[in-house]
């Protein structure tokens, strides 16, 4: 790092005998940004820092109504973007808009000023970090200054931070549209289950309030709330535990099957058993949606023509035993997910040390000693974090539930939810057809955090995870 020292040809940079305080220039900096920095000779970077406060004064007097103070200061009515931004987190709206002659009359709009708060506090949050970088800079600046009697200049600062910081630098414009597009709807999300937002607060005309944790304390306490969910939650956690384990050893039956050495024309079977993964999902669940039809469906017309049954069955429709409708979609469900696993683990054990098996049989090792004692550890210890992966991704298989039953058969006990629904369907049915938008929410961020932590635990349990941390 170059620097410059203290010269005759340097006259405004201090003497030992000038020495002055670190914190007189962060002093300066607190009120006017870049103002530390001119003190301490840094005129380009206190002019950087100049413009962002400028910038951010001009964008709250430009969006607000700073001229029109003759009956005193509103932040509803006078505030600019900032203020405005965050009277509207905090309050929501204070006049519902309400139908006269000419239509809707001017008020708030609660979602529209909580996404707009929720902005606005993105962007105060970054100017935050900005301003504490201006006061620290200046306060480190003026202090190394004082002790080694050099300072950097600006442009000598600017090349360094490049140098230094240009992998983060490159990344800033990827890092703000991920935090537009990704973080504030995740935030949005999260706020909407601390309000009252359903059908009966449905803004402009009917304005949301803030109401804490109440709606997940009805989800625990109100018994039509508690049982729907526990009995959502526990079939969910059973469908993305018997979709995943039914998908796993499927596919690695088929790959050992497929790998043997007595089957000729491997490729061929590759490529016939891996097409109900190429297909597109959609389709082959709307397909099996009509073979399974209880009332014109060719599958329970044939059973009723061998007589093995006497009647149709309502494979999806059935209120009277659900069970038949959860176990058709895991056997479908294991149609279109066993390719995947096939083919992942087809190269897996194409690529395990043949020299293993060699000495396993020297050794006097069977078939089944092989593939238990060899062949199924070495898979799984490749495929655990995909594994985990399909887990936390059958959680949320909205898919294959929605096209195949739409949640039903028809539950009575439950509210707004079927046999079938699993949390993400349930959650569907409550924001489009219901719309209880706090509800969802809160079964969002309940679906989160059991994704997040199952996920996380059994990942770091994985030997590539430990194989990492060394």
């Amino acid at each position: 790092m170059e620097t410059a020292k203290v010269t005759g040809h340097e006259p405004n940079l201090p003497s030992n005998k000038s020495k002055m305080n670190p914190s007189l220039p962060a002093i300066f900096s607190v009120f006017i940004w870049g103002l530390g920095q001119v003190v301490n000779k840094q005129y380009i970077k206190g002019l950087f820092f100049f413009l962002i406060q400028i910038l951010v004064v001009a964008i709250e007097v430009i969006t607000g109504h700073y001229n029109a103070l003759s009956e005193g200061f509103y932040l509803r009515e006078n505030g600019g973007f900032f203020l405005k931004g965050f009277w509207g987190l905090v309050t929501l709206g204070t006049q519902p808009r309400t139908m006269g002659i000419t239509g809707l009359t001017e008020g708030d709009h609660s979602i529209v000023l909580l996404i707009n708060g929720i902005i606005a506090l993105i962007f105060i949050s970054i100017l935050i970090g900005i301003y504490y970088w201006n006061i620290k800079d200046a306060y480190k600046v003026r202090k190394k200054l004082n002790e080694t009697q050099t300072i950097q200049t600006s442009r000598e600062y600017i090349r360094d931070l490049w140098d230094g910081m240009f992998e983060f630098i490159v990344l800033i414009p990827s890092i703000v549209m991920l935090t537009l597009i990704s973080l504030m709807p995740i935030i949005f999300g999260v706020l909407i289950a601390f309000t009252d937002y359903n059908k009966f607060h449905l803004p402009p005309t009917k304005l949301v309030t803030w109401v804490g944790f109440e709606n997940f304390v009805n989800l625990f306490s109100l018994p039509i709330w508690t049982h729907t969910f526990t009995g959502v939650f526990v079939w969910t956690f059973v469908w993305a535990i018997l979709s995943t384990v039914t998908c796993f050893f499927g596919g690695l039956f088929m790959a050992v099957v497929v790998n043997s050495s007595r089957v000729k024309g491997k490729k061929f079977w590759r490529t016939i058993y891996i097409l109900p993964w190429a297909i597109p999902s959609m389709i082959s669940l709307l397909v099996f949606k009509t073979l399974f039809n209880g009332q014109f469906g060719p599958i329970s017309q044939f059973l009723v023509n061998i007589g093995l049954t006497d009647e149709r069955i309502g494979w999806f429709t059935d209120s009277h035993h659900p069970n038949i409708a959860r176990a058709t979609i895991i056997v479908i469900n294991l149609w279109l997910g066993f390719p995947y696993f096939m083919a992942l683990m087809t190269g897996v054990m194409t690529s395990l040390d043949k020299e293993i098996y060699e000495a396993a049989k020297i050794d006097g090792a069977s078939k089944a000693q092989e593939f238990w004692k060899i062949t199924f550890p070495l898979v799984l210890a490749s495929t655990a974090p995909l594994l985990i992966m399909s887990f936390a991704s059958n959680f949320n298989n909205f898919n294959v539930i929605y096209f195949l039953t739409e949640g039903g058969p028809a539950n009575p006990n439950y509210q707004f939810a079927g046999s079938t629904d699993i949390l993400i369907t349930w959650i569907y049915k409550l924001t489009l057809d219901n719309r209880m938008y706090n509800m969802a929410s809160v079964m969002s961020i309940l679906i989160f955090l059991v994704i997040g932590s199952i996920s996380a635990w059994n990942f770091t349990r994985t030997k590539q995870f430990k194989e990492e941390e060394f």
